[in-house]
């Protein structure tokens, strides 16, 4: 794990992760990485680490793959929620859900890293 607190460290930490033999990057989805959505993936692809986000505007910017719930699903899930307390369900009483669906995005088009996806 290399801990980044302002985004000027971005650059020095994924060069660290390459130099620690890190195989790929797991990068969490903290709003600093996203703005512009195509610097980390630049910077993974210069030294060559495929790179997991969770948001998918980073796969969709220049980045490899993204896998994360569903969140459409989530939020249509949030409705139901919704009507049952207008309906009169004590929100204490609901019982917690985890997402059952996910969403697994590949960037077919990143030749960077030399990688060949099986179909």
């Amino acid at each position: 794990m290399i801990e980044v607190h302002e985004i000027e460290e971005l650059a020095a930490a994924v060069a660290r992760a390459k130099k620690q033999g890190a195989d790929a990057l797991l990068v969490p989805g903290e709003a600093m990485f996203h703005s512009p959505p195509n610097r980390l993936p630049n910077l993974a692809a210069e030294v060559k680490l495929p790179e997991l986000y969770l948001p998918r505007a980073f796969v969709e910017a220049v980045g490899l793959m993204s896998y994360r719930p569903d969140f459409e699903a989530i939020e249509r899930r949030g409705a139901h929620y919704v009507d049952r307390i207008l309906r009169g369900a004590n929100p204490v009483e609901l019982p917690i859900e985890q997402p059952t669906r996910y969403q697994l995005v590949i960037n077919l088009q990143t030749k960077a890293l030399g990688l060949d996806v099986p179909s």
